[in-house]
């Protein structure tokens, strides 16, 4: 297909190259797009392709500067969250879509582009979509322009229509994967995928197989099973080894994948969801196993949360997970469901994440590129109008947006971190209150993946054990300080070897990957602190005021995040949200005697058993000097509010629940501090 792509890149402006999966589209339209530019002499710029995976967007630069011969870094580099493998050289960059997209507020015309390709499409992803919808404007203002947008071919007629008159490359597998469907809908999908699974096995047919399950939780959950079920197996079969494929968690994946030079037959199994199909790249996989179900995430505005749906996967999902097998001449794809549960249940196409995400981040962004002229986005699918409102009224809330509704100076600085609007107010607070170097550890921690690992069955005494080490009185917010500060004490003690801080980890229950990324993340953060001159206070962790400077870092920006304990006995009313959630385990609190009445916390999901995650006790007088007219503005009469209408008359709070069961007051520090005038109390609001 190289001549008819250089052709239609020669004569348009836009590209869009669609067709099956694993037929080198992502691998080889770069290079093509390099040999293209390398004629012209790169005088319009130099080539940029994004990706939606960190892991995909590393191993494709990697393969990419092996097929081209270059170094990699060079000629060909990437770029990804807190990884820029890049330098002046560098001609031809794989990048993370959201990557490109906070590149485009320093540089909003990415006028150091000559060639830019959106890979990935199919995914949907906000900054996929952003960029979509942003670079239809940058392709007028820039007519030597060009935009490559590879995608399936379910999706080409759709882009067709948004970006009008386009050049199509379509790009098909010259192979069939045979396909075998079940006679009806299968109740225990998980135990089915693994009896197929050991089926396979004592066939003796070679080769890989995939496993497409729902969730995380069945990932580590089959992993186990299939760790306990080896051993049991013809050892003539030879080695059955389970490899978890698990979005942003890279060094696992690369780590499972390490070959170990051995005398038997191994047959890798891949354990991944449908987050995980991008990581799928093994030309030795001959089976996969596709239970036909995906769990997602969709928020819900109206109670500012996360509810857990699962659902059948799209048309276009179930023919990729086929196209995996399109360069295996023998392999077979078994699909856990009835042929027509694809035409009666499935939809074509998955749904836009712009339509199932909070739009906070995106909105902050462009705001932001409404500075530069770029604040209209024509999305190729609208979001929700009532999810954009709910986002501009948390804006406001935050004092990121002015009275004209534009970005405020505290906006402005926000959207410079790389991070949740609300943990970005807190950093900016936590200026004013001395505590920033621990509130970026905060901040590293919550937006890495959980450092916490669930301990193997038969180990749970131990691990809670050995997280005793690490708890903090004051609440979860600060045992991720402590989990953080024995990480990195570890990492300059004697065993700061590789493989020692990996079995640190390991003795102690703790996601090393994770530490690592948040490692990063705490290292970006400061960088952006010292480039914006924002000043760092020395660190004072233990101390009564910096706790109490830290709790009031975090209600500056999570405010709307309070829940109370109603009845004592752990049901806690979220206020802002008029939910009611549990404790989750790997809080501190839970299964404690003595659990606070209020909370501020980071995370809720509605899941089977709500819960709330990471949270740490506070006071109502407390978030009541800080954010009075918030909670008087929003809710509506009841225990709750009368409590903090007493608190901001400086009177005792009254509990529901008896004072001398229960102290209402967690921190009484803050009496020592004097009585802030009225007219100062909204500043940091």
């Amino acid at each position: 297909m190289k001549y008819a792509f250089m052709e239609s890149l020669h004569h348009h402006q836009i590209v869009i190259v669609s067709g099956d999966a694993k037929t080198g589209k992502s691998s080889q339209v770069p290079q093509w797009c390099a040999e293209y530019s390398l004629a012209a002499h790169f005088q319009h710029g130099t080539i940029v392709c994004t990706q939606t995976c960190k892991h995909t967007t590393v191993w494709l630069a990697l393969r990419v500067a092996d097929e081209m011969d270059v170094n990699i870094g060079h000629e060909v580099g990437y770029v990804v969250p807190h990884d820029n493998c890049c330098n002046n050289e560098t001609l031809l960059r794989f990048s993370t879509d959201d990557m490109l997209q906070r590149e485009m507020m320093s540089s909003p015309l990415l006028s150091s582009y000559g060639i830019i390709i959106i890979d990935c499409v199919l995914e949907r992803t906000v900054p996929t979509d952003i960029l979509l919808g942003l670079l239809k404007d940058v392709l007028i203002l820039r007519p030597e322009l060009k935009l490559i947008v590879i995608t399936s071919l379910q999706l080409s007629s759709k882009l067709q229509a948004y970006y009008g008159t386009v050049a199509l490359v379509r790009v098909e597998s010259q192979y069939q994967t045979e396909v075998a469907y079940i006679s009806g809908i299968q109740k225990e999908y998980f135990l089915s995928a693994l009896r197929l699974l050991f089926d396979i096995h004592n066939s003796r047919r070679k080769g890989d197989v995939v496993i497409f399950l729902v969730c995380e939780q069945e990932i580590g959950n089959a992993f186990w099973i299939i760790q306990q079920e080896r051993h049991k197996l013809n050892p003539d079969l030879g080695e059955l080894v389970p490899v978890p494929l698990i979005p942003n968690e890279q060094e696992r994946i690369i780590k499972s994948n390490e070959e170990k030079p051995v005398k038997s037959y191994r047959r890798k199994v891949l354990l991944t969801t449908s987050l995980g199909e991008p990581l799928v790249s093994s030309n030795t996989v001959n089976f996969v196993i596709d239970t036909g179900i995906q769990r997602r995430k969709v928020y819900n505005p109206r109670i500012r949360a996360d509810t857990v749906v699962v659902q059948p996967i799209s048309k276009s999902q179930a023919e990729m997970r086929k196209q995996i097998l399109a360069m295996s001449l023998s392999g077979k794809c078994f699909c856990l469901y009835p042929e027509e549960f694809v035409e009666k249940e499935m939809k074509l196409l998955p749904t836009a994440k712009i339509q199932e995400s909070n739009l906070v981040s995106m909105v902050l962004f462009l705001k932001r590129m409404d500075i530069a002229g770029l604040g209209h986005c024509d999305f190729l699918d609208r979001p929700d109008p009532e999810n954009l409102m709910q986002a501009l009224e948390d804006l406001d809330y935050l004092a990121a947006l002015d009275n004209d509704g534009n970005l405020s100076e505290y906006g402005i600085i926000m959207s410079e971190f790389p991070v949740d609007p609300q943990l970005s107010k807190s950093i900016l607070a936590s200026c004013e209150f001395d505590c920033v170097e621990e509130m970026l550890t905060i901040a590293a921690m919550v937006t890495a993946p959980g450092c916490f690992v669930n301990p193997p069955q038969g180990t749970e005494e131990i691990a809670v054990t050995c997280r005793q080490k690490f708890l903090h009185p004051a609440g979860d917010h600060f045992t991720l300080i402590n989990v953080y500060k024995a990480y990195k004490e570890a990492c300059t003690n004697a065993i700061s070897q590789y493989y020692g801080i990996e079995k640190w980890c390991q003795d102690y229950f703790l996601n090393c990957s994770a530490l690592r990324i948040a490692e990063a993340i705490r290292t970006e953060l400061v960088d952006i602190m010292r480039r914006i001159e924002l000043p760092i206070s020395a660190p004072a962790f233990g101390l009564n005021e910096n706790v109490l400077g830290i709790k009031k870092a975090l209600l500056s920006g999570y405010f709307m995040q309070i829940a109370r304990d109603v009845d004592g006995s752990g049901n806690y009313l979220m206020l802002a949200r008029k939910q009611v959630a549990q404790i989750h385990p790997l809080s501190i609190y839970y299964n404690s005697s003595r659990i606070p009445e209020w909370v501020v916390f980071h995370e809720f999901s509605i899941t089977e058993n709500n819960s709330i995650k990471i949270i740490t006790a506070v006071s109502p007088d407390l978030f009541m000097k800080l954010v009075p007219q918030y909670y008087f503005s929003n809710l509506p009469p009841s225990e709750s509010k009368d409590i903090l209408q007493e608190a901001i008359n400086h009177l005792s709070p009254i509990s529901g629940v008896d004072k001398g069961q229960k102290t209402i007051i967690e921190d009484r520090e803050f009496e020592k501090y004097p009585e802030t005038p009225a007219e100062q109390r909204c500043i940091i609001q």
